[in-house]
């Protein structure tokens, strides 16, 4: 993992194309301003892995028979 200071108004650049800001900081929180690509998807760790659990479950519940039954429709 990459550690970088950045204080308020500052950026960092990923790949020529993913900008972040620090956009305010109080207290022990930081307010981040996040500019890339719409192709690029920006989620907080909670959410994602919200996603992820939902995604497995939902696999998990397809009927593989059925699932290639209506494929061959």
């Amino acid at each position: 993992m990459l550690a970088l200071s950045r204080k308020k108004d500052e950026a960092i650049i990923i790949n020529d194309d993913i900008e972040i800001t620090i956009i305010e900081i109080k207290g022990d929180q930081v307010k981040l301003g996040i500019s890339a690509p719409k192709s690029v998807p920006i989620y907080r760790k909670e959410v994602y892995a919200q996603i992820l659990d939902s995604n497995k479950e939902a696999a998990s519940s397809v009927d593989v028979k059925t699932l290639n039954q209506l494929f061959k429709k």
